[in-house]
């Protein structure tokens, strides 16, 4: 009995330290004391000449005197505390202690990351030092106040013994330089006036972005470690065992062999388990065989499972344009501190609770015998295997039996054995059998965690992996969607199809850092990608001056599509200039510093363009949107652009051929005729399936039957949180501008009059810089974005400065402030 206590009271103190009350409960205990301190120590500004008498005089004593009073508005402990910290430690910049105090009681409110917390302590600790010394140096000796604290008076006396006071300036400078090189990335390469404004820059967004430092461009990016692996493993279960892989070769898919798992079986039939294969003695045909890991996997015994594609190399051989840079260039550096979300976010699936049962074998066999054996149809092997949502009967017919006669024999076969739907194959490819799809009485969920967590997926080095789901031999399936390389969903309502295009987005986010991938979303039912916002500043891409990350509006959603061809010529221009074939190619040469970014090179992510619904976007839009998506489906794979596009209405006159042609991947959900069925996968079958999630993937032929992952709304929007509540890019990802024909043609000639308020002011401002940007304009003259984009068109439009090259600068005709006086002169004079 003593002992079942003390294992309660162990298990009791594990899930108590364990309860996610106890960080919150931590963080407002923070935001306590650094308020308590903040209210001391402005306190000790006004009546530290009356309390730090007696403190010094009563010492720890002051606490415990009931004679002892002081001015402190916080009394003897707020008095204590603060002439500690301001006298004896570090003057006026302990309130940056008291910050990092507040930031880190946040931080425990909202479960966010440690990691974070620890680099901006190191930073924060050596600021504090550093402003200490300042202030004891310049301005101990003018006043009595301990600007520096104790510490401070003490580093100065010794330094400035050892190294003197000019030897002090020279050591503040010199940190001063340090932080400009290694935490602003200031390139002192350029002018003074260039570098002074590179410097007032920095400053200036640390006090707009709240302390966020701009994120670098590639030429000043200094090298980084690569962030941690993400932790997509939960813990083993007692349960688990080892997992293989099938042999088979699915194109460029990668299957992950399942972990066992147990049957129900009934208790006459009841046998020893050996591995997932189990064999049981039949009457009139040999053996019925359970099979989980099936030795005559699809493509042949001999067949080696794809590994995909390696990721970018970064040990390839310095050359000589990089003899100044030993290390390759980290495209994750300017987000060091980024980590992929955890599976702990998403809940765990209901696995061993609906499993197909001896029974129910049985009696479809027993079904399927019968019903070949009424039309005289004889085989002489039948073998089961297992999936969450349907179980495949292979049979081998006797010689001389025709496979048509079995084929034509699917609505008998339904009706005996009283299913959903039946799917036959006849024959299945690569093996000499012929299959039957049975749908499950009780068919199993797939969780989306436990697709994410498993080892295929963990340990894909595809360049765009998406897990997709469960194949019917209750594998997991990983395809890479820069192979496909456009993928097509489409099925009737509420089939599955905004499930699946969650289920793929989630996969890119577990997987990918916020510069390597991406997303373009366009919504035009405006409700089903909406929370994808939040990762506005991570990975999402838009259009400059756009107000919501999601494009809804259909004229929107023309500018955005012609804009990505836009984006698509300028990669392909770089590609050339790189004598590169593809963007793989093309980013491992930049990695390794072989291609300089001061020519205009840059590291090129993937880019995903996801359409929730197409069909809607065809009979309002029509040709302004299928000759652009049809453009990027023809060109765009070299270039990393990918399309994933959804629909409801698979029509002829909305899936059109050119789509098709250019669409080798596609999805099919339930769809209820099979004319639909063949305008999808040009076969059959789509429109046999039973729906929530079942569906057929087809990729250069070969169809698979899958269960589609199943992610629930709560769980995308934890996600969402998680990734949204870490630090991000300053500025977006935008993507090149774009006007149309109408809007060039009706600007017309400018005068003078049509000119706006603050364009000359613009106009030296981006002479004197020589750099054409429209964000420039806007945060040094602090105007809207609609309004800066127009100075810069009416600046286009009078030859001051170049047309838009995308992300890139524009380029600056005018080359002297006089040349511009005499240009406005000369404009306002033919006014």
């Amino acid at each position: 009995m003593a002992k079942t206590k003390k294992q309660s009271g162990q298990l009791g103190l594990r899930m108590g330290l364990k309860d996610e009350r106890i960080p919150k409960l931590f963080g407002l205990l923070l935001l306590f004391i650094s308020v308590y301190l903040t209210v001391a120590f402005v306190s000790y500004l006004f009546t530290w000449k009356i309390d730090q008498d007696r403190v010094l005089r009563f010492s720890w004593k002051l606490l415990s005197e009931d004679a002892a009073t002081v001015d402190n508005w916080l009394g003897r402990l707020g008095a204590f505390l603060s002439n500690f910290f301001i006298y004896f430690c570090f003057g006026l910049p302990s309130f940056i202690l008291v910050y990092f105090l507040g930031r880190l009681g946040l931080n425990r409110l909202r479960r966010a990351p440690l990691r974070p917390m620890t680099n901006l302590f190191v930073k924060l600790m050596l600021f504090t030092l550093g402003l200490s010394v300042l202030l004891s140096f310049a301005f101990g000796s003018l006043t009595d106040f301990p600007l520096g604290g104790g510490i401070g008076d003490y580093l100065v006396s010794h330094l400035s013994g050892v190294l003197g006071g000019f030897g002090v300036i020279l050591l503040l400078l010199l940190l001063f330089g340090l932080y400009l090189i290694f935490e602003a990335r200031i390139d002192f390469n350029g002018s003074p006036r260039q570098i002074r404004n590179d410097v007032v820059d920095h400053f200036s967004e640390m006090v707009r972005f709240r302390g966020k430092p701009k994120p670098a461009t590639a030429p000043r990016t200094a090298p980084a470690p690569a962030p941690p692996a993400p932790n997509l493993s939960s813990p083993k279960r007692e349960t688990d065992r080892p997992q293989t892989l099938a042999p088979g070769n699915h194109g460029d898919f990668e299957i992950e062999s399942p972990r066992p798992r147990p049957r129900t079986l009934s208790e006459e039939g009841r046998e020893q388990l050996r591995g997932d294969q189990m064999e049981m003695p039949l009457e009139s045909v040999g053996d019925l065989t359970l099979v989980g890991k099936d030795p005559l996997a699809v493509g042949g015994d001999n067949l080696i499972v794809a590994d995909g594609d390696e990721g970018i190399d970064t040990s390839l051989a310095v050359t000589e344009e990089n003899a100044d840079h030993s290390e390759p260039y980290d495209p994750t550096a300017d987000l060091p501190s980024y980590e992929k979300p955890h599976l702990q976010l998403l809940l765990e699936g209901e696995t061993g609770k609906h499993e197909v049962d001896r029974a129910e074998l049985e009696a479809n066999k027993d079904q399927i015998i019968e019903t070949l054996l009424n039309y005289k149809i004889e085989i002489t092997k039948i073998r089961a295997t297992i999936g969450p949502t349907v179980t495949l009967y292979e049979i081998v017919p006797a010689p001389g039996v025709r496979i048509s006669k079995i084929k034509n024999l699917e609505d008998d076969i339904a009706l005996s054995l009283a299913a959903l739907g039946i799917r036959i194959i006849a024959p299945i490819p690569g093996r000499g059998t012929i299959g039957i799809e049975v749908p499950n009485k009780n068919p199993q969920m797939v969780s989306m965690r436990e697709v994410l967590e498993s080892e295929k997926f963990r340990t894909a080095k595809m360049d765009i992996p998406l897990a997709l789901g469960k194949t019917i031999k209750n594998e997991v399936l990983v395809a890479d969607l820069a192979k496909m390389p456009h993928l097509l969903v489409a099925g009737a309502t509420g089939q599955g199809k905004s499930v699946g295009i969650n289920s793929i987005i989630m996969s890119i986010l577990y997987k990918k850092h916020p510069s390597q991938v991406k997303l373009v979303m366009i919504d035009p039912k405006k409700v089903e990608l909406f929370p994808y916002a939040k990762l506005e500043s991570h990975f999402l891409a838009f259009l400059p001056g756009q107000t919501e990350p999601i494009t809804t509006e259909t004229t929107k959603v023309i500018h955005i599509l012609n804009s990505l061809c836009i984006e698509m010529d300028q990669r392909y221009d770089l590609l050339k200039k790189a004598a590169a074939r593809n963007i793989k190619e093309y980013n491992e040469k930049f990695v390794a510093r072989r291609l300089n970014p001061e020519k205009g090179h840059k590291f090129l992510p993937f880019i995903v363009l996801i359409i929730d619904e197409f069909a809607d976007l065809i009979m309002t839009a029509g040709k302004e949107v299928e000759m652009p998506i049809a453009r990027l489906a023809q060109l765009s794979r070299a270039v990393g652009i990918h399309l994933v596009i959804a629909t409801q209405r698979p029509s002829v006159n909305i899936i059109t051929g050119v789509i098709k042609a250019n669409f080798p991947a596609r999805i099919a959900y339930k769809v209820t005729a099979k004319v639909d069925s063949r305008t999808i996968l040009d076969s059959g079958g789509a429109d046999q399936l039973i729906g929530r999630g079942d569906m057929l993937l087809s990729n250069g032929g070969d169809v698979v039957r899958l269960q589609g992952a199943f992610v629930d709304t709560p769980e995308v929007e934890e996600v969402i949180n998680y990734i949204g509540q870490q630090r991000g890019y300053v500025e977006p990802y935008l993507l090149p501008e774009y006007n149309t024909d109408e809007e060039m043609a009706g600007s017309g000639a400018l005068s003078y009059a049509d000119l706006d308020d603050m364009f000359e002011d613009a106009a030296r401002l981006i002479i004197q810089q020589q750099h054409g940007s429209t964000s420039m304009v806007q945060r040094r003259l602090k105007l809207g974005y609609n309004r800066a984009g127009r100075i810069m068109d009416q600046m286009e439009q009078l030859g001051i400065v170049g047309p838009s090259q995308g992300s890139k600068p524009r380029e600056v005709l005018v080359y002297d402030e006089m040349e511009l006086t005499r240009f406005i002169d000369d404009l306002r004079n033919r006014s």
